[in-house]
C-alpha cells in the first residue's frame, strides 16, 4: 500500500530549482534511502514532505490520518531543558495525551540509547547524544512515517550501528525515508534507493533494481603477482583487466563462465590466491550515476 505519492514536485528560488519535478511513492513498512551529494535537494525534498516547506508546484497526497516525526540535519534544543523535559514537550506537541507524555518520553529516550541522561540539560550533550535525542523527538508520539535528514552523520561508528539497528526495529511499524552520504549503511537498510543530483531524481528504485541496471558484473582473480597476471591476461580473449596481482574479467554471454576460468587456472598451474564473482558496490553505482565516472 502506497502511503505517500508524490507527483511532479517542484521547488523554485528565483531562477534556480532546488528541486526539480520530483515524482515516487513510499509504500507502508519500508525504508527509502535518498542519496545525492551536498547541494542535490535531498533536504529541500524533505522539509516539503514534513510541510516545513511549501512546494512552488507539484503534488504530495498522503494517507489519510497519517502522522510524521521529522529529524533535521542538524536539530537545535533548549539547552536549559533536560533531555527528558525537552521529549515531553516534544510528545504533547504531537498530540500525545499530557498524561502520558511523560511516560513516552522516558520509554523513547531509553530506546535511543539516552536512559541515563534523562535529567541532563540538553546543552551538555555531545553531537552523538544531540543526535540520538533528535531522532527521540521525532519518533517520540510514534509515527507512521518517519523523516530523517543525515541521521547517522554525527555519530561514531558504534553509534552508527546501534541507531542502524534501532532504525531496522522500527521499520516493522513505520515507513522511513532518510537521506545519507555513508553508502555503506544505505546498502544495508532500504527497499528503495532515490538517487539525486541538481535537484532532479536521476534514478530510483529497489537494490536489485538499481544493482541488475548498473551491476557490470566481473570475475576477479588475484594470483601471486603482477607477471602471473599478465601471463594469464594475454592468453585470453576475454577483455582482461589487470591491476598489479588481480585481474578482472567481464562477464558477458559470449563468456567467460566460472568454470572455463578455473579450467584455464588450473591448465597453467598458477599461484592463486582467490576467485570470485563481483557486481557493482552501490558506491561504484553511485560514482556512475551521480558523478558520472
Amino acid at each position: 500500500m502506497n502511503i505517500v505519492e508524490v507527483e511532479r514536485l517542484t521547488k523554485r528560488y528565483g531562477q534556480e530549482n532546488a528541486a526539480e519535478e520530483l515524482s515516487f511513492v513510499l509504500e507502508e513498512g519500508t525504508a527509502t534511502a535518498l542519496i545525492g551529494p551536498n547541494g542535490a535537494g535531498k533536504t529541500t525534498t524533505l522539509s516539503m514532505l514534513a510541510d516545513l516547506l511549501s512546494p512552488t508546484s507539484g503534488k504530495v497526497t498522503m494517507a489519510k490520518g497519517l502522522t510524521i516525526g521529522f529529524l533535521p540535519q542538524y536539530p537545535q534544543f533548549f539547552p536549559w531543558l533536560t533531555a527528558l523535559e525537552f521529549t515531553e514537550m516534544a510528545a504533547k506537541l504531537s498530540g500525545v495525551e499530557t498524561k502520558k507524555a511523560r511516560l513516552q518520553a522516558t520509554r523513547t529516550l531509553e530506546f535511543v540509547g539516552l536512559g541515563t541522561a534523562l535529567t541532563k540539560k540538553t546543552g551538555t550533550f555531545s553531537g552523538g547524544m544531540k543526535q540520538r535525542l533528535g531522532l527521540a523527538q521525532a519518533i517520540v508520539h510514534q509515527p507512521k512515517l518517519l523523516l530523517l535528514d543525515e541521521p547517522i552523520s554525527a555519530l561514531d561508528p558504534t553509534g552508527r550501528r546501534e541507531i542502524m539497528d534501532l532504525l531496522k526495529s522500527l521499520q516493522q511499524d513505520t515507513t522511513i525515508l532518510y537521506s545519507t552520504h555513508i553508502l555503506n549503511d544505505a546498502e544495508e537498510m532500504t527497499d528503495q534507493l532515490l538517487f539525486m543530483k541538481d535537484g532532479r531524481l536521476i534514478e530510483q528504485g529497489s537494490l536489485n533494481e538499481v544493482r541488475n541496471r548498473h551491476a557490470n558484473p566481473r570475475i576477479r582473480i588475484r594470483l601471486q603477482n603482477h607477471a602471473q597476471a599478465l601471463e594469464f591476461a594475454e592468453g585470453q580473449a576475454w577483455g582482461s583487466e589487470v591491476k598489479e596481482n588481480t585481474i578482472f574479467l567481464p562477464v558477458q554471454e559470449s563468456g567467460p563462465t566460472m568454470l572455463q576460468v578455473l579450467q584455464v587456472l588450473a591448465s597453467k598451474k598458477q599461484d592463486v590466491l582467490g576467485v570470485e564473482f563481483q557486481t557493482a558496490s552501490l558506491e561504484e553505482i553511485f560514482l556512475k550515476v551521480v558523478a558520472g565516472k
